[in-house]
């Protein structure tokens, strides 16, 4: 899985489709699909790791030219860490990867839990209707089914995430309207709870722009969603702390300090990508574009990282645009000039981020639609709030790159990403172009990580710092914890009056930082505690002026 492979040695899995030969790594061809529009809003998960045992993809596939496409399923491809390689590719790589279900299906997306089994969703009918398959085994592609109906009988859309005590929770849309947001999860198998609605008293989400990412060590879960009516987008999230039997209040997200003047920030249908670290922070990545006199742009397009412990709460990751008068063809449909951002970590704690972004001067001249390539970008290991230069992995060329996903965890130093080989620029299933066999691809890149950091698993007992202490307007306090619980650090004046709270929430064990503003406080000693359930410790802070 690991090696940075120069432009001549790039190899690929037997069945590879014709492909550039300027890709950063190796692309592992793993399936095909002539059913290219993969997605309706923004990246879902579809790309998982279970360290002990592999990596799991799925897509939506199939092989027909009819507009009907009796065939649609959800597929799925295994990459096995004992036997070094993917388990069913074929030298076709329309016969690669197995379906997940029997009938008609599709729409789904991808989660393992903790035994390392994929689970996988979809929508089928009639009536229409959400269903969850669970592998039997870690890798083995035989898959047993978990029918939604007859209690979710009428949604579609869903979106799942496996939390910590292997509930599968699953975001989804009623068909009657199509527009309203709703709630259901499947606590044991096979009994889906009755969906609830999410969104009121906000806006729904009125398109498909709904995701959901679910915590692996606590019992948090999330939904996020855009107002994809309104001009600008707003974007919201309601969080669940115990496992989606009550909800917090939704939430809009605060807009990135993204343009400037009369030109304000706006979300998209296809923007937000929620996700749970390891120490159980909530991280949202999302696509931003500009609203402007009345109307919203799809370029230029910044991609921007959230996450309530930074000060500030947002960064930006990246940029992309050109002058109008050099933008040789038109963006795709439902997408950003750069969009559809997702978010994975290593075992550091370093994020990383995956988009696709288009080429302003690289045409599909049968269709007029501009082709994209796939970029990621990784953090400073400092919780995302500062960010390296964005590196494109694909190279411009007659094919375009589309739908990644970036993988939850990095095996080892190896980072996944996910994506389609869309052989024609636009979508046979939107009447923009023919009917194409499109590969299915891990594109795997080599990464230096963990440089100047620890293993999470190094940790072995309390730690608390502040740099810099003595210190002016704010420090960064980093802690080490041992073991899960619930985390408390706050700090107090000599007097013991507490004057922040910096952290109260629980966390897995590893290593963590928060930075401290100080500027409305009087220069003078304080003293900052940690506390856990299983002990305590303190730093001493001296403000200056």
């Amino acid at each position: 899985m690991a090696g940075l492979v120069s432009a001549s040695n790039l190899t690929s899995e037997p069945g590879a489709a014709e492909t550039d030969t300027a890709y950063i790594g190796r692309v592992d061809t793993i399936g095909g699909t002539t059913y290219d529009w993969q997605l309706n809003g923004p990246a879902l998960r579809m790309v998982c790791n279970s360290p002990d045992h592999g990596v799991h993809a799925v897509w939506m596939y199939s092989a027909s030219t009819q507009t009907t496409f009796p065939d649609r399923r959800m597929r799925y491809n295994f990459y096995d860490y004992g036997a070094g390689e993917w388990n069913w590719i074929d030298s076709d790589y329309m016969q690669s990867g197995v379906n997940v279900e029997t009938e008609r299906s599709g729409y789904g997306s991808l989660d393992a839990d903790s035994a390392g089994l994929a689970i996988v969703s979809c929508h089928s009918s009639t009536p229409i209707h959400p269903s969850v398959a669970r592998d039997m085994a870690p890798g083995a592609g035989i898959f047993e089914y978990c029918s939604g109906s007859p209690v979710m009988d009428d949604y579609l859309w869903p979106v799942i995430a496996v939390g910590q005590n292997q509930t599968i929770h699953c975001a989804c849309l009623d068909n009657a309207s199509r527009d309203l947001l709703f709630y259901s999860r499947v606590p044991e198998w096979c009994r889906w709870d009755t969906a609830i609605r999410i969104a009121p008293p906000q806006p729904g989400p009125m398109f498909p722009s709904h995701n959901i990412a679910a915590s692996k060590v606590s019992p948090n879960v999330v939904i996020t969603w855009v107002d994809a009516e309104s001009a600008p987008s707003p974007g919201f999230y309601r969080e669940s702390s115990d496992g989606g039997t009550t909800w917090g209040p939704p939430t809009q997200l605060p807009w990135p300090p993204a343009f400037s003047g009369d030109t304000l920030p706006s979300f998209h249908l296809s923007s937000l990508f929620p996700y749970y670290d390891r120490h159980d922070q909530l991280h949202i990545v999302a696509a931003v574009i500009s609203f402007f006199h009345d109307r919203l742009y799809q370029m230029p397009a910044e991609i921007w990282h959230w996450c309530s412990f930074n000060l500030p709460e947002w960064s930006r990751i990246h940029r992309a645009g050109c002058d109008s008068a050099n933008l040789r063809g038109i963006i795709g449909y439902n997408s950003l000039y750069a969009g559809r951002p997702s978010i994975g970590e290593d075992a550091y704690g370093g994020l990383y981020v995956a988009w696709e972004q288009f080429d302003s001067s690289n045409v599909e001249p049968e269709t007029n639609l501009l082709r994209a390539d796939i970029f990621y970008a990784r953090d400073n290991y400092d919780n995302g709030m500062t960010w390296q230069p964005a590196v494109k992995i694909t190279n411009p060329g007659t094919v375009s790159h589309r739908f990644p996903c970036v993988i939850d965890y990095l095996y080892a130093d190896t980072v996944c990403i996910r994506y389609m080989i869309d052989q024609v620029a636009g979508f046979f299933v939107q009447n923009q172009g023919p009917a194409t066999d499109n590969p299915i691809v891990v594109h795997k890149v080599w990464v230096p990580v963990g440089i100047g950091s620890e293993p999470l698993a190094e940790v072995v007992g309390f730690e608390l710092a502040a740099r810099p202490n003595p210190f002016s307007g704010h420090t960064r306090l980093s802690y080490a914890l041992p073991s899960s619980g619930r985390v408390r650090l706050a700090v107090y004046d000599m007097t013991g009056r507490q004057v922040a709270l910096l952290v109260d929430r629980f966390q897995a064990p590893g290593r963590y930082s928060v930075n401290w503003h100080t500027a409305d406080l009087s220069p003078g000693v304080y003293v900052a505690e940690l506390k856990t359930s299983s002990g305590s410790t303190v730093k001493k802070l001296v403000v200056l002026h």
